[in-house]
């Protein structure tokens, strides 16, 4: 079999053949410098390209098909790419759209190599009931070793004592460990309370409406929300501490999806108290910047800390060596420490708990016995993996200096929103998000989103405070993490600002020339053959594609 070029081989268990397809970047003949042949690209077989990854196999030229099975039961280990096609071209088109699209989803990031190595290993195949020297099978040495590596590694990100803080990192997503901890300090029926969704708060902190109770926690658990002053956008930590005193919780949780600003944890320290209750702090959406010191330390207030992995922006200086080359040359951009050294963890989650008895409950013993058997089996050891390698580098200088650009570029985003005239929740950011009431402009989130992702540009809609319907919110939420993973600057966040304005003003004017108020009526017009603004939004996804492509995609 014919040996693949460099250009191929380089690093064959990102695929980066796959991730720029379609792109400026040449997947087969010969790559050329003012008429300098620099090295020629041929096509590979996909088990070539697979075979780390995939596999766990270390990254050769060409890789042996083995048959698996004894007499009569024969099969072949084939890549991805030979044993389902079809699978293979959908992975391939999301690369081309994670490639060509700015990512500005908040709670997005890209995941580096090294994680997907470890979560594309044989730990997948480790079964593990119960905690490290405590299993209920064997065979697990190794995997409790693993196990604690990222316990120790966890501590370490967050500057935490092992004698005052333990933490459990089987949790399998950030809702999964929010009940975990209900489970373990709550009855059925107690009183929890939590930022309120319209106003910027999570599904799993207790939401709820007046006709349904529509998150599980609100289902099992008393729910009373606590919200924002709607003429500050800030959390109304008066009204929160007036209704703590009459609702009496067992359970006061901090932390949100789309809340611009950081919480006051010595005051919500202070109700807790008051009232006796627990503290909770949800971090999932700020835990990099939790750990980078770049926003205020839940820590030093909170009883419990729970968080997803794969929001957490972790660093790692691993990819130089392959865009090196292309650096030279000109065919992709680099920004100073930002690049796409950010190594984000896999989908999972963790559960900070204080080792001293809170309230006369024992959190170690809560918790963990609410993990397994309480609500999970086994612990998925694959992402445990990729979790231990996510957090290696959270002390390094780099994973600050990254975490303040997250911040820095969600700033000149802000900045330059207001300066075009939109109005922001809270009246700016501190963190690594806006989020835009587009009500004033007299349209909506979801009319917004459906123009931008056919223009190439992906955020969400999102409820703002006064809302009256989640499905056509008043509201985007727009986050800096993934395109300061692949090199954005202040400037190319301006930039940013500029093009969503330009997909917000194509919406104004779809919405006055569609017959029909409905939102299906919006999206039916706008999707159809003769959408009379088809050009423009063609026009827009052109110079945003023209703009990321320019950007590398770490991992893929």
């Amino acid at each position: 079999m014919e040996a693949c070029s460099r250009a191929a081989v380089m690093h064959s268990s990102l695929q980066q053949p796959v991730w720029v397809k379609g792109s400026a970047f040449p997947l087969k003949g010969e790559v050329k410098l003012n008429g300098v042949k620099l090295w020629s690209v041929k096509p590979c077989k996909a088990s070539q390209l697979e075979g780390s990854l995939v596999s766990g196999r270390p990254p050769s030229v060409s890789v042996p098909i083995p048959e698996m099975g004894g007499a009569g039961n024969n099969f072949a280990d084939y890549g991805l790419g030979e044993a389902d096609p079809e699978v293979r071209g959908i992975i391939d088109k999301e690369k081309e759209r994670q490639f060509r699209s700015l990512e500005l989803i908040a709670s997005e990031n890209f995941t580096s190599r090294a994680v997907m190595e470890a979560v594309g290993s044989c730990l997948t195949n480790k079964y593990s009931e119960g905690l490290p020297g405590k299993r209920y099978y064997g065979g697990n040495e190794y995997i409790d070793e693993l196990e604690i590596l990222c316990q120790e590694r966890a501590l370490a990100a967050f500057n935490l004592d092992g004698k005052q803080w333990g933490v459990n990192v089987q949790p399998l997503s950030g809702s999964p460990a929010n009940f975990e901890v209900y489970t373990a300090v709550l009855n059925p029926h107690d009183r929890i309370m939590g930022l309120d969704l319209p106003h910027g708060g999570h599904l799993s902190h207790g939401f709820m409406t007046p006709k349904r109770r529509v998150s599980g926690t609100s289902i099992y658990f008393e729910s009373m929300p606590y919200r924002l002053d709607e003429s500050s956008g800030l959390v109304d930590y008066d009204m929160l501490e007036k209704t703590a005193t009459l609702f009496r919780p067992k359970l006061i949780i901090a932390g949100a999806s789309a809340y611009p600003r950081d919480f006051d944890y010595p005051r919500m320290r202070k109700i807790a108290d008051a009232v006796g209750a627990f503290l909770m702090m949800d971090m999932a959406h700020i835990s990099g910047l939790v750990a980078a010191s770049v926003v205020a330390n839940p820590f030093e207030y909170c009883d419990i800390v729970t968080t997803t992995t794969h929001k957490k922006r972790q660093m790692e200086n691993e990819m130089q060596i392959f865009f090196d080359d292309f650096i030279s040359i000109g065919l992709i951009k680099f920004n100073g420490n930002a690049f796409v050294q950010s190594l984000r963890g896999p989908r999972g989650g963790m559960i900070f708990f204080k080792k001293d008895p809170v309230l006369g409950v024992d959190l170690e013993s809560a918790i963990n016995n609410a993990v397994f058997p309480g609500l999970q089996g086994g612990p998925h050891n694959h992402t445990i993996g990729g979790l231990a390698v996510c957090l290696k580098h959270a002390k390094s200088p780099d994973f600050k200096a990254y975490q303040n650009k997250v911040v820095s570029n969600c700033r000149a985003l802000a900045s330059r929103l207001m300066e075009l005239g939109y109005k922001l929740v809270s009246g700016g950011t501190d963190n690594h998000l806006v989020l835009v009431d587009l009500r004033p402009l007299g349209t909506d989130g979801a009319r917004v989103e459906k123009i931008l992702d056919m223009a190439s540009i992906t955020l969400n809609k999102n409820s703002v405070a006064g809302d009256k319907s989640a499905l056509v919110p008043g509201g985007i939420r727009i986050g800096s993490p993934a395109m300061t993973t692949r090199g954005f600057s202040e400037k190319e966040f301006v930039t940013v600002a500029d093009l969503i304005n330009e997909g917000v003003q194509i919406t104004l004017e779809a919405k006055r020339l569609v017959s029909g108020s409905k939102l299906q009526d919006f999206m039916k017009f706008v999707t159809s053959p003769e959408f009379p603004l088809i050009d423009k939004v063609l026009d827009l996804q052109r110079r945003v594609e023209a703009l990321t492509i320019q950007y590398p995609l770490p991992g893929l």
